[in-house]
């Protein structure tokens, strides 16, 4: 069983008791890599209750979206460590690149026997995933739930100049000698002001939180090649891309202050999809599944029981 908690004196106000009995632990092996992932099990199985695939965001892991876990007692949550990062093994034949990640999710699935009936939710960078899986494949999930979905180009518009400095920072970590640029890579110092800029609370016990929990998981990376490979994944592609194809119902879940995802590509993605809804969370901004994780789980469930029919 896997540890659910960071901070011990963080435990009680941040996570119920019931997560760490809901949690199970597993290990597979796809196309020559392990891949580590995680059930939570429903506590109490309900007409509501459904499974759902959970794709993290770029240097995450399945911790990020434990509190949104925790908000959803009565669902089957299953999450991944994306392959090269935290306890799962970097592709060992295969780019880092979305398609890779879409025959990921696709391989993932058909090896759990998960069917059309699934829910897929990305975060993030999880989010390109996810929509391009679901236009490539399509009928093979039910419904789609994006958390602060990358809606538009990162390399334009207002926040193009903070992507391409950070694609300078994964540049120069990549061709450092090895000691330095891993050093680079997993700087705390950078760890915590990325962490400092996307935290929008002002509560002083959930900030601590997040910077533990970036400090701890952030740099669970396999090696700075991936890690490169994955950067540019995420910051070549955008769930835009793919939104004509998206035919299924589609959550969208946004944060009102959120810098890398704004609300207003939030809206032009909305215009673009077939059959889509925009949740607005208002003092939020990239971490909504740190930050606000009740009103995300509140959405999520309205949305499953919406389109349960």
């Amino acid at each position: 069983m896997d540890n659910v908690v960071t901070e011990p004196s963080s435990r009680a106000p941040l996570f119920s008791d019931g997560l760490e009995s809901r949690t199970r632990a597993a290990e597979m092996v796809l196309d020559g890599a392990k891949v580590a992932y995680w059930s939570y099990e429903p506590l109490r199985v309900t007409p509501e209750t459904r499974t759902i695939l959970v794709i993290h965001g770029f240097r995450g892991d399945h911790h990020g979206l434990l509190r949104v876990a925790d908000q959803l007692p009565e669902m089957r949550l299953i999450m991944p460590d994306l392959p090269g990062f935290g306890r799962s093994a970097a592709f060992a034949d295969a780019e880092h690149s979305v398609e890779s990640y879409v025959r990921f999710v696709s391989d993932f699935m058909a090896a759990l026997g998960l069917g059309p009936e699934t829910v897929l939710l990305g975060h993030s960078f999880g989010s390109i995933v996810a929509s391009h899986f679901v236009a490539a494949h399509p009928g093979t999930v039910s419904e789609l739930i994006l958390i602060n979905p990358i809606a538009a180009p990162a390399l334009e518009g207002p926040k193009g100049l903070m992507t391409k400095l950070a694609v300078l920072y994964y540049q120069a970590a990549a061709r450092l000698p090895r000691r330095l640029g891993h050093g680079l890579l997993r700087s705390q110092l950078i760890v915590r002001v990325m962490s400092e800029t996307m935290a929008k609370t002002k509560d002083k016990e959930l900030r601590r939180f997040v910077h533990a929990q970036h400090s701890a998981y952030f740099s669970a990376f396999a090696d700075r090649e991936s890690l490169l490979e994955a950067f540019k994944a995420s910051v070549g592609g955008n769930v835009a891309d793919v939104a004509g194809s998206l035919s299924l119902p589609v959550l969208l879940i946004a944060g009102e202050k959120d810098e890398i995802a704004t609300l207003p590509d939030q809206h032009t993605l909305l215009a673009l999809l077939p059959d889509a809804h925009l949740d607005v969370i208002p003092g939020v901004g990239h971490l909504i599944h740190y930050e606000t994780p009740e009103p995300a789980a509140g959405f999520i469930r309205r949305f499953l029981k919406d389109h349960s029919a």
